[in-house]
């Protein structure tokens, strides 16, 4: 299959960015390198093409009942202006994929992840009733993340919109460097940052991309790719689908039981998931902390009172805390905070412990 580019494809080659496929486009891995990125979004600020995101328009008079049948949280609780993570679930419990709703007043949008969007548009319509309609704007649609302490001192010289007030969790419509967008406060790294979603074209998304990055010059702002991206969230504890959640994953399992609103009325995957509520869970998914620098890396087994308990699901080096952290699935036995373990990398046992996550406080 050939790769997508996004709107930002020659700004990462011209800025000798590391270019690898993933969810169906041509992305930048790394720049100046991981570590570097990484300490630059948890000390200053740092811009993130994401514009691989899915992004689903839900329009008509069904479109609140069609989320509510589709997704485990509650979007009756989501005024006009708010954003909800939530998850979407088969008939037996197994995640779909995680996913960001939208209230725009007059429709919702679905932010899904790139890996997934086809078939979760795909599943969607198997599910769509003939009073709402989906509408596919990924392509439309570029999105640009700002993320670090001086995002809102970069983004604020560059727009009238009160981003002081902006709650997390929320977003509002705003002109940057003259082009009207939507800013949103969600975040994938723990820090303070915004989300921008605005019309994909090379011309634009270079105005912006220039905008950004020389208000931001003072505070030493720097392009991040997917691989910092990733280990900051690893350090927070977020969930990645296709690692630590998927298809075989019940939220329960995942301790997303805080997304899962069994009271809201039926949806699918409901039963399952109120059966794990109700008889409990034989695995969990926990973070771990290694007591040396090593790196544990996915699909490496997890040891607990010498057997195998599990496996790791998603695993860095966390530059801030220097050390190896991880999660992974464990019997639910073997879960508690402090609970000791070896995970078997490279042929030897190296020693860890269950930790509450995140792994750093913000």
């Amino acid at each position: 299959m050939e790769l997508k580019r996004t709107a930002f494809y020659d700004i990462h080659r011209a800025l000798g960015a590391k270019i690898v496929g993933f969810g169906g486009y041509e992305m930048p891995v790394q720049y100046a390198g991981i570590i570097e990125e990484h300490r630059k979004v948890r000390e200053a600020v740092g811009l993130f093409d994401v514009s691989h995101m899915g992004e689903v328009e839900v329009r008509g008079k069904g479109a609140l009942a069609f989320i509510q049948n589709i997704t485990t949280n509650d979007a009756s609780k989501l005024t006009e202006g708010r954003v909800q993570y939530s998850a979407m679930c088969y008939d037996d419990g197994g995640i779909v994929d995680d996913l960001l709703v939208y209230n725009l007043g007059d429709r919702y949008m679905l932010v899904i992840n790139a890996a997934n969007t086809a078939k979760d548009i795909a599943w969607m319509r198997d599910h769509a009733a003939a009073d709402m309609e989906l509408v596919d704007r990924s392509d439309d649609l570029s999105l640009l993340a700002l993320q670090g302490p001086k995002s809102l001192l970069t983004l604020g010289a560059l727009t009238d919109a009160d981003l002081g007030s902006l709650a997390y969790y929320r977003f509002l419509r705003g002109t940057v460097a003259g082009v009207d967008m939507l800013i949103s406060r969600t975040g994938y790294t723990g820090e303070l940052g915004f989300e921008l979603y605005f019309p994909s074209d090379v011309k634009t998304g270079t105005r912006i991309w220039e905008a950004i990055m020389e208000a931001g010059a003072p505070y030493g702002i720097g392009p991040v790719g997917l691989g910092a991206r990733d280990t900051l969230r690893l350090e927070m504890g977020f969930c990645l689908y296709g690692h630590d959640i998927d298809q075989t994953t019940n939220p329960i399992e995942a301790g997303l039981d805080w997304i899962t609103k069994t009271g809201k009325g039926e949806f699918i995957g409901k039963a399952p998931i109120v059966r794990a509520l109700r008889e409990g869970v034989k695995r969990k998914l926990v973070g771990f902390a290694l007591n040396d620098r090593a790196f544990p890396r996915q699909g490496y087994p997890i040891n607990a009172s010498g057997a195998r308990s599990g496996s790791v699901t998603s695993g860095t080096f966390s530059p801030v805390l220097d050390r190896g952290i991880g999660m992974g699935y464990v019997g639910s036995a073997q879960s508690g905070p402090g609970t000791p373990l070896t995970v078997s990398i490279r042929n030897r046992e190296v020693p860890a412990e269950i930790v509450l996550t995140p792994f750093i406080r913000k």
